[in-house]
């Protein structure tokens, strides 16, 4: 029987598979059945896409609204019932003649909180059904404008038709609708050419690893320690402290336990060793902390 895998990974998602067909991937590879991920990527993008695997996959709750940062570019000339490359040109075609200046003085308008209408082809639901089931089968979406948070939108390089830019975003913010709404102001249509997503929280490229360097393990070896997360590295905003076995015993059985004052945190991370997370604990009062998720 294969041991559990305990462990965060993060996967360097290639174009074409969805979010759901990398986990599908690596619960094979790894012969885990608990994968779960942290935030979901269009086919058509690349990049960062945290997983967690087994106990790990408690974490999810940590992320919900986990800061997402961008790069890609803008197709401008026509737009696209999906707002992106993948989808059907709609309106018609034209030439754009637009200048960078143009379109970063525009762009300037996306950055803040503002209403942001999420595209037809979205996992929103309208009386209970995803809005991208309603557009496929070319019923009419309406769907009412959210708050978002637009914390970076640089434009970068303009050739020709297509704009380079970066972007950093807050949950919740669809980057396909901020090129199809740009594509609106300049008169011009626009859609998402392509996109790759540089960071998920505090994931970054430099941490994922393609599917293929886990394809490569040997059926009969175990994974190398550093393809995975450092635990340590985990929630950085959360203090990390080292439970006694005794201690770490009475947590695991989800006892109230004192732990070292490092601060004045509501949370902790408590570890038994260097590697092995046990929980994320809740302070009671003072030094006492009761155990919020138990990894095991």
């Amino acid at each position: 029987m294969t041991q559990p895998l305990n462990a965060v990974l993060i996967i360097d998602k290639p174009p074409g598979l969805t979010s759901h067909d990398v986990v599908a991937r690596v619960r094979r590879i790894c012969k885990q059945r608990a994968v779960g991920h942290l935030g979901t990527l269009d086919p058509l993008a690349t990049g960062v896409l945290p997983l967690v695997l087994g106990n790990m996959t408690r974490l999810a709750q940590f992320y919900l609204k986990s800061e997402k940062s961008y790069e890609g570019v803008i197709r401008f000339g026509f737009a696209t019932d999906t707002y992106d490359a993948e989808g059907e040109p709609v309106g018609g075609t034209v030439q754009p003649k637009l200048t960078l200046e143009q379109l970063q003085d525009l762009a300037g308008r996306f950055r803040g909180v503002i209403e942001q209408v999420p595209p037809p082809f979205s996992a929103k639901k309208i009386q209970g059904v995803p809005a991208y089931k309603l557009a496929r089968k070319k019923k009419e979406v309406s769907l009412e404008p959210v708050k978002v948070e637009i914390k970076q939108f640089e434009l970068i390089e303009l050739d020709g038709a297509r704009v380079h830019f970066r972007a950093r975003v807050a949950s919740g913010t669809y980057v396909r609708s901020i090129a199809h709404e740009l594509g609106q102001m300049a008169g011009c249509g626009a859609h998402l050419e392509s996109l790759r997503r540089t960071s998920v929280a505090e994931f970054t490229l430099s941490d994922a690893h393609r599917l293929q360097e886990l394809e490569q393990v040997s059926p009969d070896q175990a994974f190398p320690e550093e393809i995975f997360v450092h635990p340590r590295k985990l929630l950085p905003s959360l203090p990390s402290v080292t439970a006694t076995d005794e201690v770490a015993g009475r947590i695991r059985h989800g006892q109230s336990v004192n732990l070292p004052d490092v601060s004045r945190s509501p949370h902790v991370k408590v570890f038994q060793g260097q590697r092995d997370l046990i929980a994320i604990a809740s302070r009671v009062a003072g030094t006492l902390f009761h155990p919020k998720i138990v990894f095991g």
